[in-house]
């Protein structure tokens, strides 16, 4: 949690959330912070095992929560997920598609199965969630959708190509679907992090992929961002306060896509 500690959103309340990627850094994040304000959540992970002790730490709270592991770049997978949704919930309010992978290697060594792969879990499946959300949110004629993008999707770095292709889709259907679904009632939006201080950019350091030195240096503001800031974006971007944002790409990166000096 940040240091003022999340903002109560009475509107979110018993909302219906379908998390992805839940088990770990910012999907884990925003499960807590959904938690915090009464939501009934939906979770899915890759890692059934990650998946299954946060489902046992949020049943002993008491909050009303179920899951389905999984890749989320399935359908098969998607269908179950929102099917748990229906059968636990009656439905959806909230979808935050979160779900991804990096790919931080030259371009001359991605191979066809590392390009496919990063479409899939990071593009494909954004698409696949947010029909199936829709599905149940038009006729509601009411719900939204957050989509993880990155400052990547906004602007290129080196060496990771399928990561920025991927993620500039992901900006490009959070507007396409935007101003498809508005007179729906639905809303989407995306959120486009930069650096956050997570296992995984842990994991990227420890492999000498990235320098995390180098990073703060480049960072405006002179640090990571930590999970629980994204997730008090998508606290605000999911309730009634944001009611007229929609088709928007909210960067969380520390000044890093301003900064074009030195």
């Amino acid at each position: 949690m940040s240091e003022q500690g999340h903002t109560s959103y009475l509107d979110l309340t018993g909302k219906r959330v379908v998390i992805t990627g839940a088990a770990s850094g910012i999907g884990l994040a925003c499960a807590e912070a959904f938690a915090k304000q009464g939501c009934r959540l939906v979770l899915n992970d890759l890692n059934a095992a990650a998946l299954d002790t946060l489902l046992e730490q949020m049943s002993t709270r008491g909050i009303d929560t179920v899951g389905q592991d999984g890749s989320i770049a399935l359908q098969s997978t998607v269908e179950a997920l929102f099917a748990r949704a229906d059968e636990s919930f009656g439905g959806v309010d909230i979808t935050i598609n979160n779900a991804g992978i990096s790919l931080n290697r030259p371009t001359m060594d991605v191979s066809l199965d590392d390009w496919t792969r990063a479409i899939d879990v990071n593009l494909t499946s954004v698409f696949l969630c947010s029909k199936a959300s829709a599905a149940r949110m038009l006729p509601a004629r009411s719900g939204v959708i957050l989509n993880l993008a990155s400052m990547y999707g906004v602007v290129a770095a080196p060496e990771r190509l399928p990561y920025c292709v991927s993620k500039s889709g992901v900006v490009m259907m959070t507007k396409a679907l935007a101003i498809e679904w508005a007179e729906s009632g639905v809303r989407v939006n995306a959120i486009a992090p930069g650096y956050v201080k997570t296992a995984l950019v842990d994991e990227l350091a420890r492999a000498e992929r990235l320098d995390l030195s180098k990073l703060v240096q480049r960072t405006p503001q002179h640090r990571l961002a930590q999970p629980d800031e994204i997730a008090d974006l998508a606290l605000f971007l999911a309730s009634g306060r944001a009611g007229y944002i929609t088709g928007q790409v909210v960067g969380v990166d520390g000044g890093w896509t301003a900064y074009g000096y030195i």
